[in-house]
């Protein structure tokens, strides 16, 4: 694009699609800065509806998507001066992942239709849904006793309930009615891009390249997805989905079409803009945070994603055993996309924070002390500040003083070697273990959690130079983040922007927009840079070098009979 048209035509959207809520921002393509954005909250969601934690179900309505989308971008766009919206002239998408959804041939999600609207199978499965645990067992079990290539060695050799093939056989498994009316399946970050250029055809729509290479077992080396002889074999109920998914995938500085008329009018933008082919939310904010060859970006919230890239020359034919995936432009096109992470990471201290909230539900509302109204503002001021006096509190505790030990598998292991069957504990309980003390061994089980990664990763000649730390958790608790220094023992910067996610989305929109000419060029121009530093205290980090030997033995003992000890690997081995 010439340079006088820059100038004038120097905005980008970034939509970033995470688990309660969508948000739109606005950026300056030029400078990175942020001009607006909007966050709209998932109306069905947030009320609990389609899910069941008892059984790990996390189901989202695509209306949920839809609405928020809507919301936001309209809401973003309104804060800039009148006419700025003229100057959008990209947008770049990311969601959770691996979210796929049944469709029609149409490209249709299901539970837009009026018969299975009410239906949670017919709805998107949430990253974070463990029902597939059977399933994604079935799969290991084919992928190395089937007789011919293993495809679960470019996802760090086991397959996760969290991912795409699990999630599918388990639905096609339960429920008949969506069997028989799903021609096909898309992730969600395929079906935004899709819905938004009109290309929803299942044939038609372009393919994320992170999506599909860390969650779908594609890869070039077998001409895509695995072939139908090895899906037959988990299950015949898979006959024929091959042929109506898809073989070639995109990076996400990829254009996947020009925004329709129809939705540029619903969404206030000039019809025809550029808009990118998606990408799983965790490999795009690490674009956003400044990820290099080296550098580690742990993105924080309810879990953890951990993302480095790396040249071809430095993996060559190496595969990367225990991690979530090795995929060549999953992150930034030309470098191998290497992602890890943890099932479970602010949800192991809302956990805690929901089990000391339980009085405050429960009987504050039947107390006739105070009157219904104030009753809720107590329980919401208490909830308010509880994790903030938990943290001060612990950080008053000497590291290694609790006389307590955790394991972070609240939500299963996803690395190193994901097993969702895997369960959290908490040792060394005394009548003296007060919530402070049991705080501080959650937060130190978190962090002893991304050790393991770290050493994964090294244990496998890749070099850690530096770790970048992005989300709520990275920028809201300190005593978090100082621990976690302390026990990977190195330092830990923190992205300025809080919300590297949509700036990173932003990017890739510019990138598609043909505003630069590679992902590195927008970073160098729109980047955030950081806002802080937390530096390992030397004496608590020699500290936490012995006790993260004891949650390495705990593990050992725990781990049981799972599908690590089936396979002769066990937890033991990973380090």
């Amino acid at each position: 694009m010439r340079q006088s048209a820059k100038q004038d035509y120097n905005l980008v959207i970034g939509l970033d699609f995470g688990t309660d809520s969508v948000r739109a921002m606005v950026v300056d393509a030029a400078t990175g800065e942020e001009e607006a954005s909007e966050v709209a909250y998932y109306r069905r969601w947030a009320v609990g509806l389609y899910c069941d934690p008892g059984k790990n179900q996390f189901r989202q309505h695509p209306r949920d998507y839809l609405e928020g989308m809507e919301a936001a971008v309209k809401g973003a766009l309104a804060k800039l001066p009148p006419g700025a919206a003229q100057r959008v002239v990209g947008i770049g998408i990311d969601t959770t992942g691996s979210t796929p959804g049944p469709v029609d041939g149409s490209g249709r999600p299901l539970a837009l239709l009026p018969e299975f609207s009410e239906n949670p199978n017919a709805m998107f499965i949430l990253w974070k849904d463990h029902t597939a645990v059977e399933e994604a067992g079935e799969i290991n079990h084919a992928a190395r006793h089937w007789g011919g290539t293993d495809f679960t060695k470019y996802e760090g050799g086991v397959y996760s309930s969290e991912w795409f093939w699990a999630k599918i056989l388990h639905i096609l498994r339960h429920d008949p009615a969506v069997r028989t009316a799903a021609y096909s399946w898309v992730e969600h970050c395929d079906w935004i891009p899709a819905l938004l250029t009109g290309t929803e055809n299942p044939r038609l729509l372009k393919r994320s390249r992170c999506a599909a290479g860390h969650k779908a077992m594609w890869h070039e080396e077998w001409g895509g997805l695995p072939p139908e002889e090895f899906l037959v074999r988990i299950d015949p109920l898979l006959q024929g989905l091959r042929d109506r998914l898809y073989t070639k995938t995109y990076t996400a500085a990829t254009k996947a079409g020009n925004l329709t008329p129809a939705w540029a009018e619903r969404l206030g933008l000039p019809p025809g803009i550029t808009v990118a082919v998606g990408a799983v939310d965790a490999h795009v904010g690490a674009v956003g945070g400044g990820i290099t060859p080296g550098a580690l970006v742990k993105i924080m919230g309810t879990s953890t994603c951990d993302i480095m890239v790396a040249p071809k020359e430095t993996i060559g034919a190496k595969l990367i055993d225990g991690i979530c995936g090795q995929v060549d432009g999953s992150v930034i096109p030309g470098l191998i996309g290497l992602e890890a992470g943890q099932s479970a990471y602010g949800d192991v201290y809302a956990w805690f924070k929901d089990l000391l909230s339980w009085p405050l539900k429960v009987l504050l509302p039947e107390t006739s002390l105070v009157d219904k109204e104030t009753g809720q503002k107590l329980q919401e001021e208490i909830e308010g500040r509880l994790l903030q006096r938990l943290s001060e509190e612990a950080a008053r505790i000497p590291a290694g003083a609790t006389g307590l030990l955790a394991l972070d598998w609240l939500n299963g292991r996803r690395t190193p070697y994901a097993d969702q069957t895997l369960k959290g504990a908490i040792a060394g309980l005394t009548l003296g273990s007060s919530a402070p003390k049991i705080f501080r061994a959650l937060v130190e089980a978190t962090a002893f959690g991304s050790r393991a990664i770290n050493e994964r990763f090294r244990e496998e000649g890749l070099e850690i130079k530096e770790i970048i730390a992005l989300g709520g958790i990275a920028r809201k608790n300190d005593f978090a983040m100082q621990v976690l220094a302390d026990v990977l023992a190195m330092p830990i910067k923190v992205a300025a922007s809080d919300q590297t996610c949509a700036l990173g989305a932003a990017m890739f929109g510019a990138v598609a927009a043909g505003l630069y000419p590679t992902v590195e060029a927008a970073q160098e121009k729109m980047g955030c840079g950081f806002a802080k530093t937390y530096t390992p205290d030397p004496e608590n980090a020699a500290k936490y070098r012995r006790l993260y030997k004891d949650y390495l033995d705990l593990g050992r003992v725990l781990e049981g009979g799972g599908l690590l000890k089936a396979q002769n690997v066990g937890f033991r081995n990973c380090f």
